[in-house]
């Protein structure tokens, strides 16, 4: 059973740093019980995010192979990227498959809406089946072309423990779509 919690109020908020990307907010809140503290975040941007586990006919996922800062390596995680403003999840979703894999869906099954770290991030990510893919083209943004890798589903068990596999958002996609195909 779940316990309701007012929420703290926030008493200041301040920018404190900024990139060309991100805004780092400092938050000073007061709890119910008068407790104050001092938090900081990402400061929300209200550009959330889609992320499709693209299945083919054959029973292969469709995976991308790509250059991540973060770790200064190449990962190996499926098709992903931000909702342009104006555009619909659902929209997003298959703009990003054809720009990624090559491939659209007729097929989008919302899996789950998910949080990457809610103490730090407000932006959500929609998680999706992709089924009855067809294949179509454009041109995206990444700035060299992305290796596509086919993944028999037969074998998502060792996907899970393969060393480029670490995005814990793929992961959860990938649990959840293993769930979903079991249930069809």
């Amino acid at each position: 059973m779940t316990q309701k919690h007012n929420a703290p109020k926030i008493f200041n908020a301040k920018l404190i740093a900024q990139s060309r990307l991100f805004q780092i907010e400092s938050l000073d809140l007061r709890f119910s019980n008068g407790v104050e503290r001092t938090y900081e975040r990402m400061k929300p941007s209200n550009q959330h995010a889609v992320l499709m586990v693209p299945v083919t006919k054959n029973g292969d996922l469709l995976l991308v192979r790509e250059y991540a800062a973060g770790t200064e390596r190449y990962e190996l995680g499926f098709p992903k990227g931000l909702i342009d403003s104006g555009e619909t999840e659902l929209d997003a979703a298959n703009r990003e498959l054809k720009e990624e894999i090559g491939f659209g869906s007729n097929r989008l099954m919302t899996l789950k809406k998910v949080v990457l770290a809610p103490s730090y991030f407000s932006s959500k990510m929609t998680l999706f089946l992709a089924q009855e893919l067809y294949p179509e083209k454009l041109d995206g943004d990444e700035p060299e072309p992305l290796e596509l890798v086919h993944w028999p589903v037969s074998q998502a068990e060792t996907l899970l423990s393969h060393i480029d596999f670490v995005e814990v958002r793929s992961i959860t996609a990938l649990l959840l779509a293993l769930k979903q195909l079991a249930n069809q």
